[in-house]
C-alpha cells in the first residue's frame, strides 16, 4: 500500500501550485516520501481510531472536516517530522497541513472507485495483521 500511497503523494502535490512552489526538486520526493510513511501508519493503525476498521473509510471521506481524528492524528506527528528532519519554514509545513486532507480524500475516492483496483476499500479496512 506504500507505493501507492507515495504516488499519489507526488502526484497529489505535483498539482499543487503553492507546494510546487516552496519545495525544491530533492525535497519534493522526500517529503511525499514522509508523507507517504505517515499516511501508511496512520491507516495501519486505525484500529485505534474511534470506530475502528468500520470508520476508516468515512473518515478519509470527511478529512476535510474540522476535527476530523484521522487528519487530526496524521498531521500533528508528519508536520513535526518534516520541520524536524527536513528544516522546512512553518510557511511550508502549514501548506503540507492544508494539502492532507485533500490527499486524503483523493485516496478514498481511489478506494472506492470500482475501476481503480490499485487501491480498494479492502486494502484500507484489513486489519494490520492481515496487511
Amino acid at each position: 500500500m506504500f507505493d501507492k500511497i507515495l504516488e499519489l503523494a507526488k502526484e497529489h502535490f505535483e498539482n499543487n501550485p503553492e507546494l510546487k512552489s516552496k519545495l525544491t526538486d530533492e525535497q519534493k520526493d522526500a517529503v511525499a516520501t514522509e508523507v507517504a510513511t505517515h499516511l501508511t501508519t496512520g491507516l495501519t493503525n486505525h484500529e485505534a481510531l474511534p470506530g475502528g476498521t468500520g470508520r476508516i473509510l468515512s473518515l478519509l471521506e470527511d478529512a476535510g472536516s474540522a476535527g476530523n481524528p484521522l487528519t487530526n492524528a496524521m498531521e500533528g506527528g508528519l508536520i513535526n517530522s518534516l520541520a524536524c528532519k527536513f528544516g522546512l519554514s512553518p510557511a511550508v509545513t502549514g501548506a503540507i497541513a492544508e494539502a492532507l486532507p485533500g490527499l486524503l480524500q483523493k485516496f478514498a475516492l481511489k478506494a472506492k472507485d470500482p475501476n481503480d483496483k490499485n487501491i480498494t476499500t479492502k486494502d484500507i479496512t484489513r486489519p494490520i495483521s492481515d496487511k
